[in-house]
């Protein structure tokens, strides 16, 4: 149950940002999730939205060169120590935690993060098997 994920590496300058939204809005997309990374001269910007393949088109025609990643939606008891027993779960998999971001939205009682991962397959069966729901790309769109 992965979800495509964009990410754009940007020059960390005034405009840019606004220019991938904008490029967006143009194209009728919806942004569901946004995170930026960023360095002194750089950044990546990592979004998920409500039609990835539009919006990675509709980036290209726009000279925005843009990489689709797959990653996984967690829901996580959001109280003390709750990401703590998600991230003690993923540790026993040996699976690596590339990146993480949070969603500003829950789904009934559970905080929803966003991991990158290096076997994204490998640690979705390992969150299965600990009992941990993995959230599907349909709730994800339904979280605006």
């Amino acid at each position: 149950m992965t979800i495509k994920q964009i990410s754009v590496f940007m020059e960390n300058k005034p405009g840019h940002l606004a220019s991938i939204c904008r490029t967006l809005a143009a194209a009728g997309i919806n942004i569901v999730t946004l995170s930026i990374a960023d360095t002194q001269q750089f950044g990546v910007v990592r979004l998920i939205v409500d039609d990835w393949e539009k919006a990675r088109d509709a980036l290209a025609a726009a000279g925005i060169a843009a990489n689709i990643r797959d990653v996984l939606a967690v829901g996580v008891r959001d109280e003390p120590g709750g990401m703590t027993a998600l991230l003690e779960k993923i540790e026993k998999s040996g699976v690596n935690i590339e990146y993480m971001y949070a969603f500003a939205a829950h789904i009934g009682r559970e905080a929803i993060l966003v991991f990158r991962f290096d076997d994204s397959e490998k640690a979705e069966k390992a969150l299965s098997d600990a009992g941990v729901q993995v959230v599907a790309p349909e709730q994800i769109l339904k979280l605006r």
